[in-house]
């Protein structure tokens, strides 16, 4: 039986796509074929293409083509757009894509709504490329290059902003890739990447420099309902364990923060849990970010076209409209419920895991 520090593997689902696109550019990359010949070894049906068009050839039921979508993976060359990096705040001070597209099934996805076309996720060829161009992002960040309570994690590289580069790892090894590159990038330099995925025994024989901080992304059991196709939480914090055994920096990603009917029994239970997987481990270096549920009337529409019948709130009870930057609305909790919400993490956190530092709240 699999304890705190040794997940079963048959409790990861992981994930197998049904088949692989592959463009002629990306075929022209060597982690491109790698990640071909990687994928035909596993038994997954390759398709080279003529050019560099993605044909999709998607059914015309819309639930069928969401499904067939979410089980395609893309591999393509990230065009110099692509490489041009963004300011990820509050995570980090840089977003570093190694793909976009998640394949697991969460009816919260943040990533509804923000992404053009069907739900595929697309790989990147072209590693070399897109590390080529980080030396020029180095301390021009202004979330941590320049930031008091964390200059020490120098200038930091987020690769989940539009994936989660763990679910992908055991066919593109892109993951793998990142890591080593910032090991042996002789700079106060962080790569940064959250999963609700669990295998993590790739990377733990990693000689990774302590410069890639995994943090799993979890949320009570209660609410397991709404993030189909990922690990159980149990074995992401088993896994977060595992990594922090193995010398890396770990966090928490709480979120997105519920506010259902139970939730403070829910999280204080989700944090309990977290204190005792990461029990007993020397030197340990624990972040947490914070971030409670929010959606735009976007992504809402795409959301509840791909899962009907969510039992997922996404009403206006309990929520305020708030304006972004971009000029955008979204829905979040009013200004009471954040106050309740943020009250209770801040003194449970502090009683069941003192040492771990919160990033921000969100």
């Amino acid at each position: 039986m699999a304890t705190a520090a040794e997940p079963d593997p048959s409790t990861d689902p992981g994930w197998q796509p049904a088949r692989i696109l592959v463009t002629r550019a990306a075929m022209g990359f060597a982690h491109g074929r790698r990640i071909a010949e990687t994928a035909a070894a596993r038994g997954i049906e390759v398709v080279e293409l003529s050019g560099d068009r993605l044909i999709l050839n998607l059914p015309e039921d819309p639930r069928r083509a969401y499904v067939a979508a979410k089980r395609t993976l893309a591999v393509v060359v990230a065009p110099p757009s692509k490489r041009r990096l963004q300011p990820i705040a509050p995570s980090a001070d840089w977003r570093m894509d190694l793909a976009e597209g998640c394949p697991a099934h969460c009816s919260y996805c943040y990533l509804a709504g923000s992404l053009k076309g069907p739900p595929i996720t697309r790989a990147y060829a072209n590693l070399e490329e897109i590390f080529d161009a980080l030396p020029g992002y180095l301390g021009a960040g202004t979330i941590t290059s320049r930031s008091r309570d964390r200059e020490h994690e120098g200038t930091t590289f987020e690769a989940s902003c539009y994936t989660d580069p763990l679910a992908l790892e055991p066919i593109t090894g892109s993951l793998s890739a990142a890591i080593r590159y910032f090991s042996a990038w002789e700079a106060p330099v962080q790569l940064r990447f959250t999963s609700k995925f669990a295998d993590v025994a790739p990377l733990l024989s990693i000689a990774h420099g302590g410069r890639t901080r995994m943090r799993a992304s979890v949320n009570p059991g209660a609410f397991a309902r709404f993030e189909g196709g990922t690990a159980p939480v149990a074995a992401r914090l088993a896994a977060l364990r595992r990594m922090a055994l193995a010398g890396y920096p770990v966090g928490l990603t709480i979120a997105p923060i519920i506010a259902a009917a139970g939730w403070q029994a829910a999280y204080g239970g989700l944090i309990e849990d977290a204190a005792a997987a990461l029990a007993e481990i020397s030197a340990l270096d624990l972040s947490i970010e914070l971030i409670t549920h929010r959606f735009t009337p976007g992504s809402k529409a795409v959301l509840e076209s791909w899962y009907p019948g969510s039992a997922l709130d996404m009403s206006e009870v309990n929520r305020t409209t708030k304006r972004t930057k971009f000029g955008s609305e979204k829905q979040v909790y009013d200004a009471a419920t954040m106050r309740a919400l943020r009250d209770f993490f801040e003194a449970r956190i502090a009683a069941e895991l003192p040492a771990a530092r919160i990033l921000y709240w969100t």
